[in-house]
């Protein structure tokens, strides 16, 4: 055996251990040892424990270990285990276990069924098999200083959470059972294979991400002591079947989604509503919610949030009616007074109007002489009567051939200036001369 528990270890877990190990039981629980877990464990043929719980361990479960047949108890909680448990190789499926304990690492994932379904020494409910498991070492000192080492009984001392608390076995007998999956990561639901495990004592996955329904096939473990589903996101209603679990001293389904009556009868009326705290759906002894209004609002939140929710709707309405009412009225004031002053609006509001005027070209060489004359079309718009002939109070648009001729006026030294004169009665049509005015 190695036991060296509690002394303040650090450092890596040394890495060799060669094929003739003969270590039946290595305990390097609560230390400060880090890394990875050392492959050449698998040396030791006859190791039966390992527990090498509380330390700073960093690596994935250890499934290579589950080659060694004699394994029956894996301690690794406490530590920075992670990842997906998986499905066992061939040969490496812990068969033999009878305790496993990986709480309050990160393990993520589906509860490992492929391993559940291995595990056949957690199958058995035969008190027959209730023998001490230890190993026998007896210390001889004599003269001068040599050591005799016989084979006496060494009773196996392990701790593990039980019925709510973390209890110290000081014998662990091959007849008791665990299965400790508390504060992880893992997922999805509860397998109903978990029911097969007759063998079981205490089984522990609270503090997870679990969903689904509570397996009422769990009322097979007929030697269950110790029950906690606490802080998941399980849902549905707690089986009626789990009231024939007699031997059942610890049942915590606190903090989840279910609902429906609590189970009565033989244990479950041993339970207080700590057990079932933090599911708002559940109804029944102990709690204090009647199954008769399990589903019904609370009243504080009728009493709170209806008025308020009901005033909210009101204004809205009210805003609306006003709005469209609004409207209505605008659009009929509009109508009346449009109506009552027509010649007004029209004579203050009317677009002016787009119109045409032909008017004449003439540009003039320094010496006064004509060099050019012609006529051409300015588009306009105006304010008052299209047919005034007057160019006042008019917003002309020159066409294009008048702004080349103004241009050459600037640019030449023999023009000297450019006269433009009104022609009278001489309109035109904008559309023949848009060509001339682009």
């Amino acid at each position: 055996m190695l036991n060296l528990e509690r002394n303040n270890l650090h450092g890596n877990i040394p890495a060799t251990y060669p094929e003739s190990c003969n270590l039946r039981w290595i305990n390097l629980n609560g230390n400060r040892l880090e890394g990875n877990m050392p492959r050449s464990l698998v040396n030791c043929k006859n190791l039966e424990v390992l527990d090498v719980g509380h330390n700073h361990i960093n690596d994935t479960f250890p499934s290579w270990l589950g080659g060694l047949s004699k394994l029956h108890i894996l301690v690794l909680r406490h530590n920075h285990f992670h990842g997906i448990l998986g499905h066992p190789k061939v040969g490496h499926d812990f068969h033999s276990l009878h305790i496993i304990d990986l709480s309050k690492n990160f393990h993520i994932g589906d509860l490992p069924l492929a391993y559940l379904q291995k595990w056949d020494a957690m199958k058995h409910d035969n008190e027959s098999e209730s023998i001490a498991s230890g190993t026998t070492v007896e210390f001889h000192v004599t003269m001068p200083g040599v050591i005799d080492v016989e084979m006496t009984k060494y009773n196996y001392s392990i701790t593990i959470a039980n019925k709510g608390n973390d209890m110290q076995y000081a014998r662990v007998l091959t007849v008791f059972r665990v299965i400790d999956f508390s504060s992880n990561y893992f997922t999805g639901r509860i397998p109903n294979f978990v029911g097969e495990l007759r063998g079981l004592q205490v089984l522990n996955l609270s503090n997870n991400n679990l969903k689904g329904g509570i397996p009422s096939s769990l009322a097979n473990i007929t030697d269950l002591e110790s029950l906690d589903l606490s802080n998941n996101r399980l849902s549905g209603e707690i089986p009626q079947s789990l009231t024939q679990l007699t031997s059942l001293e610890v049942f915590n389904v606190s903090h989840n989604l279910l609902k429906g009556p609590i189970p009565q009868g033989r244990q479950f009326g041993t339970f207080d509503s700590s057990s079932f705290a933090g599911n708002l759906g559940l109804c029944g002894t102990p709690l204090s919610q009647e199954c008769g209004n399990t589903f019904e609002p609370p009243p504080a939140a009728i009493t709170n949030d209806g008025p308020e929710e009901d005033s909210m709707l009101i204004d809205w309405i009210i805003r609306y009616v006003g709005c469209i009412s609004g409207f209505a009225v605008g659009c009929a004031l509009e109508k009346y007074f449009t109506d009552r002053n027509h010649e007004w609006f029209v004579e203050t509001f009317q677009r002016k109007k787009r119109g045409c005027k032909l008017v004449s070209v003439s540009l003039f060489s320094k010496s006064m002489s004509l060099v050019v004359r012609t006529s051409l079309p300015i588009e306009l718009w105006r304010d008052d009567n299209p047919d005034d002939e007057r160019l006042s109070n008019i917003h002309t648009i020159p066409c294009k051939k008048l702004n080349q001729m103004y241009s050459a006026l600037q640019n030449s030294s023999t023009l000297s200036f450019l006269l433009i004169a009104q022609m009278p009665k001489r309109n035109c049509d904008l559309n023949k001369n848009e060509e001339n005015r682009s």
